[in-house]
């Protein structure tokens, strides 16, 4: 690694971390220029353990000798050539939201994101995010579902970028660990053109709101353990969250296969997404 000293945020090479926003880091008009922040020595693991490409570091000067095992990784697989500046941690406080970053910050290039073909092949249960734009909520549906065996996770395309610095703080890096791409690259492909290529490839379509006609979570999990030949059974599915406050989409609703709702008590008609997420992926997990 080179180790380069800092004195000042005002340094042009530091330019990913104090001035570029996050949309001119994703760089739409050249996506292969894009890259993001990965925030803490977690995340930052967890994405060179799946082997996202570091372009450079920036490190709190007593985080320095603790960051070897990270340094020798990315020696060993991208070269001895990645820069790590180095400030003292009252330069750094500087930075907006600098208490978060706990000592280290990795800018890296992001990767082609694959079909939804090749991410869900080989799946039986996945998650749909519609529109969801907390990027908290991202990075904690993210999560969940590494926790609890997603196979995959779509995001639509109104829907946060799961790599933003706070969606993959959140996620504790686990976004780096569950497959998941876009499902769909304009606005006019999801409901109808999504939700009809998840039907073409096996997927039975939940979507997940309290509707007149919608099934129980328990009913739900029952039609998933019956046995093959069951004309009930559902052999893979994709659950459908819709975003903060107004739910799904009615079209959304309108064209999946299914409607689910979670059983809820003392007059409580909605759980944060994130929550419900948490749930239905805890109910629908495969028998042990």
């Amino acid at each position: 690694m080179r180790i380069i000293h800092v004195s000042t945020l005002d340094d042009p090479r530091l330019a990913a971390y104090t001035s570029l926003t996050e949309i001119q880091l994703r760089n739409r008009l050249e996506p292969e220029k894009g890259m993001f922040i990965a925030e803490s020595p977690k995340v930052i693991d967890r994405a060179l353990d799946a082997h996202v490409e570091p372009l450079s570091f920036l490190v709190e000067e007593p985080w320095l000798e603790g960051m070897g095992r990270e340094f020798a990784q990315v020696d060993a697989e991208w070269g001895p050539d990645i820069p790590v500046f180095v400030a003292s941690p009252a330069l750094l406080k500087q930075l907006t939201g600098y208490r978060m970053h706990r000592g280290a910050l990795c800018a890296m290039r992001r990767w082609p994101l694959p079909s939804v073909e090749d991410v869900v092949r080989g799946a039986r249960r996945i998650a749909v995010m519609e529109n969801i734009v907390d990027f908290t909520n991202v990075g904690a549906i993210m999560r969940s579902a590494a926790a609890l065996g997603v196979d995959a996770v779509l995001v639509t395309p109104s829907c946060g970028d799961p790599l933003y610095r706070r969606a993959a703080r959140v996620s504790m890096g686990t976004v780096f660990q569950v497959p998941w791409t876009r499902i769909g690259s304009d606005v006019h492909d999801w409901p109808d053109k999504g939700l009809a290529l998840l039907h073409d490839l096996g997927f039975t379509t939940v979507a997940m709101a309290l509707t007149d006609d919608s099934i129980s979570m328990q009913e739900l999990t029952r039609r998933l353990g019956l046995p093959e030949g069951d004309a009930q059974r559902i052999d893979r599915i994709a659950l459908v969250f819709g975003t903060e406050g107004d739910g799904l989409k009615h079209r959304t609703i309108a064209r999946t296969d299914l409607t689910v709702k979670i059983p809820m008590y003392h007059g409580v008609d909605s759980l944060n997404v994130a929550a419900s997420t948490a749930v239905a992926f805890y109910a629908t997990q495969p028998t042990q």
